[in-house]
């Protein structure tokens, strides 16, 4: 089992290594690949050194799943490639997402989709996976009519550039800007490319990957993204509106019992979700679970997972144990 990460010098590539190892997901050669400019070189992880493959060299070692987190641009010309070489590929960017015919991956909520003929599968947005991991056991019990999700974006979910951008600033060092503002001390209220209706990218990402996901494209959603100056960590509070009415002691006990998912609901102990609390962990932590006094059967919540790990690496890591595990690679 030969496995190629794709991206393999960036945060969330090297992310995917660790869990790899941490993990212990069998294979017999990892391949770590970059852009043609880093071919060569040495990339110590794990203690042992690994040499950096462009995609054509790593192509030729044939590997057998290819984990890519090099950008959308990158994964439509070289994903198809991969597949046609044999590889499964689990792809991190936006490429493949909305594409009818791959599937859209959270191994807890719909994993059973997948199949041996998957030769591209995607790994869905980093918020979006927090989100529906907590929707997915609210909607089966009380059917979701409606979602108001307004998140707070780590900078780790635009890249090293950005995170440079927040660490150069808290030093008062002038350097390569990420964001068209500041963002220590500041709140961007932009994550993406604005649309002509007004949203933005990421905010039409949470629509689409929501309804894509829990298979049901009744459900309206509305989004706003803003980016806020934490390094690891993204946040979300979320308005639910439910075709049927729930019992708030049924709502924690629902999502108590859902793999992956931690209920922090004490807040007169100041028990809460934080990106502090979710930094280095797989678990989405969801709380501050409280109804809606201005609207029938209606939900508010705050989640909070690590967008490197489950928002990306992780899920994407589970998505090849599942793969191994059910004997489709």
């Amino acid at each position: 089992m030969k496995i190629a990460v794709v991206g393999a010098t960036g945060l969330v590539g090297r992310t995917m290594m660790t869990i790899l190892e941490e993990k212990k997901t069998p294979y017999s050669q990892l391949i770590t690949v970059a852009s043609p400019k880093s071919f060569g070189t040495v990339f110590e992880f794990n203690g042992e050194p690994h040499i950096i493959q462009d995609n054509e060299h790593a192509l030729a070692m044939r590997p057998d799943i290819a984990i890519f987190s090099a950008g959308a641009a990158a994964s439509r010309e070289w994903a198809p490639k991969y597949a046609a070489a044999g590889a499964t590929v689990i792809d991190n960017s936006s490429a493949w997402r909305m594409n009818d015919d791959i599937p859209l991956v959270v191994p807890e909520i719909n994993g059973c989709v997948l199949k041996s003929t998957d030769k591209i599968i995607s790994n869905p947005n980093c918020s979006t996976i927090g989100l529906v991991m907590v929707l997915f056991p609210l909607h089966l019990k009380y059917k979701i009519k409606r979602i108001v999700v307004s998140t707070y974006q780590s900078v780790s979910g635009t890249g090293l550039k950005a995170w440079r951008q927040m660490e150069n600033e808290r030093v008062g060092i002038a350097g390569e800007m990420a964001y068209p503002f500041p963002i220590d001390m500041n709140v961007i209220p932009h994550g993406g490319e604005f649309l002509a209706s007004g949203y933005t990218t990421e905010e039409v990402k949470l629509v689409n990957e929501t309804r894509k996901i829990l298979s049901d494209e009744t459900i309206q959603v509305t989004a706003t993204v803003v980016r806020v100056p934490v390094y690891i960590g993204h946040s979300e509070a979320v308005n639910i509106e439910f075709l049927n009415d729930f019992d708030l002691d049924e709502v924690r006990s629902v999502l108590n019992k859902m793999p992956g998912v931690i209920v922090m609901d004490d807040p007169s102990n100041n028990i809460y979700p934080m990106p502090l609390i979710s930094q280095g962990r797989d678990e989405v932590f969801v709380g501050r679970i409280r109804r809606d006094e201005s609207n029938q059967n209606s939900l508010n919540l705050f989640i909070v997972s690590d967008n490197l790990r489950k928002g990306a690496a992780t899920n994407a890591i589970q998505i090849v144990q599942y793969l191994i595990n059910e004997n489709l690679v």
